[in-house]
């Protein structure tokens, strides 16, 4: 997360404005929604979605927003959303620290190791699974796809189809 440099004092502050929401007035409320978002708030916007946007607003302002990953994730969302309304929306997979990523190649089992820098494997450590796979394979693959975490192009039948990264 990207956070501004905070002046001495500012989670006082901060505490002291959120607290003063659950008293205000409606009327206030959207004063006070267009001095920090710059804009009418929407009319279906009753009481609590004006206090929960206005909090949110102060406390972006002075801890910082989004990551610029997880604005990107966002935004890829709502295009996936916007393409099929209707459609099943799957997230991207996140591997913890600690998983192990087991696979089968040519009658061998290799395993992985999730680490909070990358993936020890064989008494390295990698930056990517690709670069794993690739070391397995002997020929270019997709780490991702080549460990099964892929769903919609998880490995076929054949274990010696290699893919484009």
């Amino acid at each position: 997360m990207i956070r501004p440099v905070r002046p001495v004092g500012s989670d006082r502050i901060v505490e002291a404005e959120l607290a003063k929401l659950p008293s205000m007035l409606i009327a206030n409320l959207r004063l006070r929604y267009r001095e920090l978002l710059r804009a009418d708030p929407p009319k279906a916007f009753g009481p609590d979605l004006l206090r929960r946007s206005i909090a949110q607003r102060i406390q972006e302002r002075a801890y910082g927003g989004l990551s610029q990953d997880s604005r990107r994730l966002l935004r890829q969302l709502v295009k996936a959303v916007r393409g099929k309304p209707n459609g099943k929306l799957e997230l991207p997979r996140r591997i913890k620290a600690g998983s192990e990523l087991v696979r089968t190649w040519r009658g061998t089992t290799h395993r992985v190791k999730v680490t909070a820098d990358g993936f020890a494997f064989g008494g390295e450590t990698y930056a990517s699974l690709s670069e794993i796979a690739t070391k397995i394979a002997g020929t270019r693959w997709n780490g991702p796809r080549f460990f099964g975490l892929r769903t919609s192009t998880a490995p076929s039948g054949s274990e010696d189809e290699p893919n484009a990264e």
